[in-house]
């Protein structure tokens, strides 16, 4: 129950911070430039993350 809810949460907390960077990009909001590097970084590490788990349930499937 509990992998299920941590799996869910870390690919919705992706999706958001991805959207977030994305509305940076396109302009929807400003920062200074050591925020946006911070947000960026924060991205990768979720879409790592993301993939790091999905593998675990993908190999816990197997």
């Amino acid at each position: 129950m509990f992998d299920n809810l941590r799996f869910y949460m870390q690919v919705v907390s992706t999706i958001l911070v991805i959207i977030f960077v994305f509305m940076n990009f396109l302009g929807h909001w400003t920062a200074d430039r050591f925020v946006q590097i911070i947000f960026f970084f924060g991205m990768v590490f979720a879409v790592f993350s993301a993939g790091i788990e999905t593998e675990k349930k993908l190999k816990n499937r197997s």
